[in-house]
């Protein structure tokens, strides 16, 4: 009966012994699967965030208002002598404002542009009054991107008003605002008593 019973004990013990060979043989398998790894790597690459590309905008070169047939070339102006935004040199061509942001960029992109040319010649901003909340204003740059803006609103200031929400916002957002002449024509100024502003917001 003891010879029997030291015989089970052993076989108990051997049996014991090669289940945790085998357990460990198990872990170390989980554990070094390539499958195990792989999947978790791209669960790694998967949740990573992605950078947003930074736009490069180019320089303005053409804008277009369907609403109102505009099909421009847009120049680039600075300041005057006198501390005020410059004009373009033709009637039918448009001038942007290149001490601001490009029409674009996150600010307030300008651009200005003649009204009532006179000698029976037409000029790019006759008809900017009549644009309307939603109309859309398409600019294009040198690396043929295209920007698409919605009007928002209109205002008038007086000729020699200091205007700085023309030219500034701190929205974070980008904005095209057009300027052009309206009121009354004084001869010996040379000069509209009215300046037009169309402010818009980009798509």
């Amino acid at each position: 009966m003891r010879l029997k019973k030291i015989s089970r004990q052993k076989l108990f013990l051997v049996i014991l012994v090669w289940f945790g060979f085998l357990l460990i043989f198990i872990l170390e398998f989980l554990l070094n699967n390539p499958a195990k790894k792989s999947l978790a790597f791209i669960a790694e690459k998967t949740n990573t965030p992605q950078i947003q590309e930074k736009i490069s905008f180019g320089l303005p070169t053409r804008l277009k208002i369907p609403s109102i047939n505009v099909d421009a070339i847009i120049d680039q102006v600075g300041l005057t002598p006198d501390g005020a935004m410059d004009v373009p040199k033709t009637p039918t061509n448009t001038a942007w404002f290149n001490l601001g942001p490009r029409p674009g960029e996150i600010g307030s992109s300008v651009i200005d542009g003649h009204f009532g040319w006179g000698k029976g010649l037409a000029a790019v901003f006759d008809n900017l009054s009549k644009l309307r909340q939603g109309d859309k204003i398409y600019t294009e740059d040198d690396k043929g991107l295209i920007n698409t803006f919605i009007v928002k609103e209109s205002k008038s200031y007086d000729s020699q008003a200091v205007a700085t929400e023309v030219f500034k916002s701190n929205d974070n957002k980008a904005h095209l605002n057009l300027i052009t002449c309206e009121g009354v024509w004084n001869k010996a100024e040379k000069n509209y008593s009215k300046r037009l502003v169309i402010f818009t917001d980009k798509e």
